[in-house]
């Protein structure tokens, strides 16, 4: 009777994690069923008419707008993201450089540019659609984003340390969930971003369509999301502040091969 009892208690214990990894497992498998008809690509086809489409007081398209490899250049562009340009003098992230060309190419305000990032019940956004088509552009390429200029290498650093700076209400940082392996929110692994191969996993996935949401998110979307529920006070959209995180994240997942927009929970 002991040693039955015994048995069972074992298999109680080792449950919940053989339940986890059953669930992680299914999660898997529901993705790769759904990968060859990603929604995504709905996003890409309006943000490709977006970016050839004449707009604002210029009535001009995107099609000259300079994301780091050329004016009108997309191939290789969003994997080689942030990095400095010479015209701003300033590091800058894809979400960043496409409202400066929206401002300087078609004549918007900055507010204007800024206006709607991320999509809700019924107000689609373009921002989400033209960082689909323009994160498109890149896919099967592999990450390479220069630390080289100092400015670059300066947002680098201050990327780093705001990932492992703790604040907030819990008294959370970004390496808090994301600085260790087997951690999980629920059901939802949570990668380890100081493991090379776990940054690289998760970066080069970002746009996703988050099935969850019906929306295509970009990476300033997801971030946002990290800060909310860090129940920290969430940075203004396209700064700096932001820009820096995103360049450590990127170098993190140097040499990885991007596969955005990807499918999300």
């Amino acid at each position: 009777m002991k040693r039955s009892a015994g048995l069972i208690l074992s298999a109680l214990a080792v449950l919940p994690a053989w339940a986890q990894t059953s669930a992680t497992d299914e999660i898997a498998k529901y993705r790769q069923m759904l990968a060859d008809g990603n929604p995504a690509e709905l996003w890409e086809m309006r943000g490709e008419e977006l970016w050839k489409k004449k707009a604002g007081p210029k009535q001009a398209t995107l099609e000259t707008c300079d994301m780091g490899q050329g004016p009108g250049v997309l191939k290789g562009a969003y994997v080689a993201l942030p990095r400095f340009f010479k015209d701003t003098g300033k590091v800058m992230d894809a979400e960043q450089r496409l409202a400066y060309c929206r401002v300087t190419i078609q004549g918007l305000t900055q507010a204007e540019a800024l206006k709607n990032p991320f999509a809700s019940p019924g107000n689609p956004s373009d921002i989400e659609a033209i960082m689909s088509y323009v994160a498109a552009e890149s896919r099967g390429m592999m990450m390479a984003v220069s630390t080289a200029h100092p400015l670059e290498k300066q947002a680098y650093e201050v990327g780093k340390k705001l990932f492992f700076y703790r604040g907030g209400a819990h008294d959370f940082a970004c390496a808090t969930c994301h600085g260790a392996n087997g951690q999980r929110i629920r059901l939802q692994e949570l990668p380890n971003m100081l493991n090379k191969a776990n940054a690289q996993a998760a970066y080069t996935t970002w746009p996703a369509y988050r099935v969850s949401q019906g929306e295509v998110r970009t990476m300033q979307h997801r971030l946002m999301d990290c800060f909310r529920q860090q129940r920290f006070p969430e940075p203004v959209y396209a700064s700096d502040a932001v820009t820096a995180l995103t360049m450590y994240l990127a170098k993190s997942a140097e040499g990885g091969k991007f596969d955005a927009p990807a499918l999300k929970r």
